[in-house]
């Protein structure tokens, strides 16, 4: 498993990358091996505003299905459209081709409240 140092996680299992003002999230790959297959993968609308651990979407495998939470407060400004037809995306590739929305941050101090790399490891025990 891999879980690269530059990004930030939350406990409920997402990574974000900043760039700027805007932040990508996806699933880790912790996440995606406990979900397993995934199958389809509802997102949410461009311009939709959300805080902080408010729900962005669902996930749903084989196995379960999970929702995906909003790391940080903000606006969804993209969506990944290639997961519509390629959910297994997120299996395959979760830190790149399997990204599933990007924000525009609306109070950058909230990044102080995730995980770094180091910290993501210790509380899934890796």
């Amino acid at each position: 498993m891999e879980f690269p140092a530059k990004f930030k996680y939350t406990k409920e299992h997402e990574w974000l990358s900043v760039d700027g003002e805007i932040g990508t999230i996806g699933i880790t790959d912790y996440a995606q091996g406990e979900l397993g297959d995934v199958v389809f993968i509802v997102l949410p609308a461009i311009g939709l505003k959300v805080k902080s651990g408010e729900r962005l979407g669902t996930i749903e495998a084989v196995k379960t299905v999970s929702e995906l939470y909003a790391p940080i407060s903000g606006v969804v400004t993209e969506i990944n459209t290639n997961l519509e037809s390629e959910p297994e995306l997120l299996n395959k590739e979760p830190y790149s081709g399997g990204w599933m929305v990007k924000m525009k941050f609306a109070d950058k101090s909230e990044l102080d409240n995730l995980l770094d790399a180091v910290n993501y490891r210790k509380l899934i025990g890796k």
